[in-house]
């Protein structure tokens, strides 16, 4: 399709590119038009997260080491916040997600989920603080949530934070990585390998599937995931949609329902890293629920966005997802619960994609993973 089939708009957030000595400018070709990716600022070490703040505050962002940074709307990256917890920055843990308060106008309060070391090793967590004024600290920080139990493990802590429309919050959880504990997300006695629905303050909604339930955690909206770390709430149905890590194969894009079990590690498209089946090497199982799309090989999934914005009119309603061993923008088109249709973006630029937002001005940004990383944003492309 032509170029002239986007609508071509003025950027009220048209970020300056800050360190010209490694930064991207460069136009690619899509099956929709053409695309201007550009580097909104670099510098960041193994960037995890974006939230935009409202107005012209410009968006925070997460480095998996522990800083939490503003970037402001001219590009300026900030010394990182005060206030951040401790975290356990070992293998795939650190800082990680970070999501703003439904009331964020009113209240300013600030959500972080991170690998929180204690008793009997370390474990996703969930803290939040209220970002003063000049967005330079956290105060009154409190951690709200602890996945229970902790193990021995650095990596799976899943970790991605999603407000539904009712004002609960999501919180994605991995399995853990090891066979020791894999197995545990088939239970609803843990944690592990699961998805937590809690309130604001991490009290339990009382129509969480398993509330009252004899030995069930009540956090527990849905189990038997593997490691999450994408999801966003659909915009039309308001349901929870993720998207898991497979092993050698079989990342899997599931459709969340309450008290639903996902498989892993019952079924999987995948196999064991080391070519093993895994347990009986079946892609099904009765009273669990399907993917509606799978990738084998793997794009590696971490994050993922709706898009609705004006700048690409033909992508409104398109899936996008960050791939880190595809190193590509992955677009899904979709009709209902279906995906129809898949093309994979800025494979050339060749780096890991950890993390995808639509930022004010109908531009998309990604976080790219590299110890050197930034933020690019991707919009049409200008004359």
């Amino acid at each position: 399709m032509l170029r002239s089939a986007f609508l071509i708009t003025a950027a009220p957030m048209a970020l300056m590119i800050a360190s010209p000595a490694h930064a991207v400018d460069e136009t690619f070709e899509t099956e929709r038009g053409t695309i201007q990716v550009s580097t909104v600022v670099d510098g960041l070490a193994n960037p995890w997260a974006i939230a935009f703040l409202p107005g012209d505050e410009g968006m925070l962002v997460t480095e998996r080491a522990g800083a939490l940074r503003l970037v402001d709307a001219e590009g300026n990256l900030s010394e990182p916040i005060e206030g951040v917890p401790q975290v356990d920055a070992r293998g795939q843990g650190g800082l990680l997600d970070v999501a703003l308060d439904p009331d964020f106008a009113d209240n300013r309060l600030v959500y972080l989920s991170f690998a929180e070391a204690g008793d009997g090793g370390n474990s996703t967590a969930v803290a939040r603080g209220q970002l003063n004024e000049d967005a330079t600290a956290l105060e009154e920080v409190e951690v709200i949530f602890s996945q229970q139990p902790k193990v021995q493990s650095t990596a799976h802590f899943g970790s991605r934070l999603v407000f539904d429309n009712d004002g609960h919050l999501f919180v994605t959880m991995g399995d853990r990585s090891s066979r020791q504990f894999r197995d545990m997300a088939q239970d609803t006695d843990s944690h592990i390998g699961t998805i937590a629905r809690i309130n604001p303050d991490g009290s339990v909604p009382q129509d969480n599937p398993f509330v009252g339930q004899d030995g069930a955690l009540p956090e527990i909206w849905a189990y038997g995931v593997r490691n999450v770390q994408a999801a966003a709430l659909h915009p039309e149905t308001g349901v929870l949609w993720e998207i898991e890590h497979g092993p050698r194969g079989g990342d899997e894009l599931n459709v969340i329902e309450p008290g639903a079990n996902y498989g892993w590690p019952v079924a999987s498209f995948g196999v064991e890293y080391s070519g093993d089946t895994i347990g009986e090497g079946i892609s099904s199982a009765e009273g669990m629920v399907d993917p509606i799309y799978e990738w084998t090989p793997v794009i590696a999934p971490s994050g993922m966005a709706f898009y609705s914005g004006d700048a690409f009119p033909e992508w409104q309603g398109n899936l996008f997802v960050g791939g880190l061993a595809s190193t590509a923008l992955v677009r899904l088109e979709l009709d209902g619960d279906s995906v129809t249709h898949e093309e994979r973006l800025l494979e050339p630029l060749g780096l890991r994609i950890r993390d995808v937002a639509q930022g004010p001005d109908g531009a998309i940004y990604v976080a790219t993973d590299e110890a050197n990383g930034g933020i690019l944003r991707v919009a049409p492309q200008t004359d």
